[in-house]
């Protein structure tokens, strides 16, 4: 395959990531994301470039040029590795190629950054792909990635902190160590501790952290809440606030656990919680069926059988409809 028959697809991304797409562009996206694991790993990537970019390209005080030229290096050899197929077989408008000169932009930096620092550069990136994954970090630290989850660090934690990058959503179980912090970057949001297990979920719409043990410190440029045991903070994408609540559900440990615990749970909390997990589209069609509650443990059920308890439980009716589930 050409490829530069993969730029479109590099433009609809850098479109989505400044928030640019439109409602069809991001639905081409998500449809090329489910067409195969090595689109949905191509975007991690990409993705993380991203990210990595404005965190370090203030340190770019180098020949651009030249590092431009490295970076198309080595975007050229992960086309090489995860070909994909086009959206588009005619050329990119004026628009899509200043977005891509966007993104150039920013990732000059940070690629001059690690081609010049070769200490830094020896990051290693794992990402779950359609299934959960289990990793061990340089200091003994175990991560739990929920699928389509990605998560960047250094062969060796070096100087006085231990940080790693995280798009998605994963739990942590953090080797103690007082004297060199564990920080999280997630876009935006910092998630800072010294030793303890927690829970961190981002999505397009919100950033949560939720503490099982230890004390957890959540920032967001000049804000910072610190979270214990039992509690959850929420940063909104639309807001700046920091929201700290207490959890009220375990439904954040069903990847790692195979198991949805509801305790008095109503049904339009469980039907979310399914659709996430299965990548599933339920809907209520009654609202008097709404809040109607549900008290079971689903242990590693296929959906219909999830669905078959609920009905028989609530007295409700599962109806398929295609793709659709109707709950009525």
């Amino acid at each position: 395959m050409k490829k530069e028959l993969n730029y479109n697809i590099d433009d609809l991304l850098v479109k989505s990531l400044l928030d640019e797409a439109t409602v069809a562009e991001q639905m081409e996206i998500n449809q090329w994301l489910s067409d195969s694991d090595d689109n949905q790993r191509y975007f991690e990537h990409f993705e993380l470039i991203w990210i990595q970019s404005k965190r370090l390209a203030a340190h770019s005080n180098v020949d651009e040029e030249a590092a431009w030229k490295r970076f198309k290096k080595r975007t050229q050899t992960l086309r090489e590795e995860t070909p994909v197929i086009p959206l588009y077989p005619k050329p990119a408008f004026n628009f899509l190629k200043v977005a891509a000169m966007l993104f150039v932009t920013a990732c000059v930096g940070w690629i001059a950054y690690v081609l010049l620092n070769p200490g830094n550069s020896q990051q290693l990136v794992t990402s779950s792909g359609t299934r959960t994954l289990v990793d061990t970090l340089p200091d003994g630290s175990i991560v739990t990635l929920n699928k389509r989850s990605t998560i960047s660090y250094p062969a060796h934690f070096t100087g006085s902190t231990r940080q790693v990058t995280l798009t998605g959503e994963a739990f942590f179980d953090v080797t103690p160590d007082k004297s060199k912090p564990f920080i999280i970057s997630v876009n935006d949001v910092t998630v800072r501790v010294v030793g303890t297990s927690f829970n961190v979920k981002d999505n397009a719409e919100k950033t949560e952290v939720i503490v099982e043990t230890g004390l957890v410190e959540v920032a967001k440029k000049d804000q910072s809440v610190k979270v214990s045991p039992r509690e959850k903070a929420t940063v909104l994408k639309s807001k700046p606030e920091l929201v700290r609540q207490n959890v009220e559900d375990h439904f954040y440990n069903y990847y790692r656990t195979g198991k949805l615990v509801c305790e008095g749970t109503p049904l339009w909390k469980l039907v979310e919680i399914l659709n996430e997990t299965y990548d599933a589209n339920i809907v209520i069609e009654n609202d008097q069926i709404k809040n109607l509650t549900i008290n079971t443990t689903f242990d590693q059920k296929s959906l219909d059988s999830t669905l078959n308890i609920v009905g028989e439980t609530l007295t409700i009716k599962v109806e398929h409809r295609g793709e659709l589930i109707i709950l009525k």
